[in-house]
């Protein structure tokens, strides 16, 4: 090939559109590739400054406390734990000792096996109260913000009539009336919890609903269900997600609430972090036996405050906006 032909063909080559779009292709890859890679030195502080999302090791800290939690509520009953309800397992209100980890209340049972079995109902009743605010509210919620008109006058009437009326008297009025079981308990504060994640999901609807991707859906002819079900669902489930534990440990402190009125979970063997503190707080405990009430309110306190931290990381991290409020 002479060089007349090398330039001929050099020359339609640059001609080529296909060959063009794939080479501005290639250097627009590249030069993304090196701008994410660049760490900006004299980049301003504030608001607008660009912040490298990490969830941090205080993040992975507090799910590993929440899933020792969770190992030790479902398989409590399977580890090498002395009876909860054993009375007379040891003196009443014995010091920490190898024995008895957490020492003896004033019937003489373990502290530590009851607060370990504890578990098992405060975040039984956190996880259920959340999943059903989810589940009854979320859907409500989107349903309302993708139909609107009457339907979402209706269900935002419900909304606020839940949020008007007091959350403790309302607790107190289904507890109290009804039989005070594992199930009652946990859908009442599920009830509580309807109104909060019903108008967060009605919010990210409404601005879900008007973007481009759920256009192009109706004008390709998909239907309301499946637009709902395949567009904003998977979008609307980021924000609920992040109130989900932001939510349970709303749930199971509010179930320590109602075990120091009375109305928690009925029964010698429904123990429960909140019934431990009730047990607890008689005044002699309080003055010669601290520790009867002090184990179940610091293993209360890490597991709520591990709920709220990762749940407000969670939040942070995929920058949700608190749309309902």
């Amino acid at each position: 090939m002479n060089a007349e032909d090398r330039d001929t063909g050099a020359t339609k080559t640059s001609r080529d559109p296909r060959l063009s779009r794939q080479r501005m292709l290639w250097q627009f890859r590249l030069l993304r590739l090196a701008r994410s890679r660049r760490v900006p030195t004299d980049a301003p502080a504030g608001d607008d400054a660009p912040v490298r999302r990490r969830l941090g090791f205080a993040f992975w800290l507090a799910v590993a406390w929440l899933v020792a939690m969770a190992f030790v509520a479902i398989f409590t009953p399977l580890l090498p734990m002395a009876d909860p309800t054993e009375v007379a397992f040891s003196g009443p209100r014995e010091s920490p000792s190898w024995d008895a980890w957490f020492g003896t209340d004033a019937l003489g049972r373990d502290v530590f096996s009851r607060t370990m079995h504890g578990a098992r109902i405060s975040l039984a009743v956190g996880g259920f109260a959340i999943v059903f605010g989810m589940v009854v509210g979320g859907g409500l919620g989107m349903l309302a913000g993708y139909y609107r008109g009457r339907l979402d006058q209706t269900v935002g009437f419900v909304f606020f009539v839940l949020l008007s009326f007091p959350a403790l008297v309302l607790a107190i009025l289904i507890t109290a009336t009804l039989e005070r079981s594992l199930l009652v308990v946990s859908l009442t504060l599920g009830i509580l919890s309807v109104a909060p994640v019903g108008l967060l999901s009605r919010a990210s609807t409404l601005v879900f609903a008007e973007r481009e991707f759920v256009s192009a859906a109706r004008v390709l002819g998909a239907r309301n269900g499946r637009i709902i079900v395949r567009e904003l669902l998977p979008n609307v489930v980021i924000p609920m997600g992040a109130l989900t534990l932001l939510g349970m440990a709303v749930a199971v402190v509010a179930e320590g609430s109602l075990a120091f009125l009375g109305l928690s979970v009925a029964g010698e063997d429904s123990i429960s972090w909140g019934k431990m503190i009730v047990d607890g707080s008689g005044l002699r405990d309080l003055q010669n036996a601290t520790h009867v009430t002090m184990f179940p309110v610091a293993v209360m306190f890490v597991t709520v405050l591990a709920l709220n931290f990762a749940g407000d990381r969670i939040r942070q991290y995929f920058d949700v906006k608190e749309l309902a409020f």
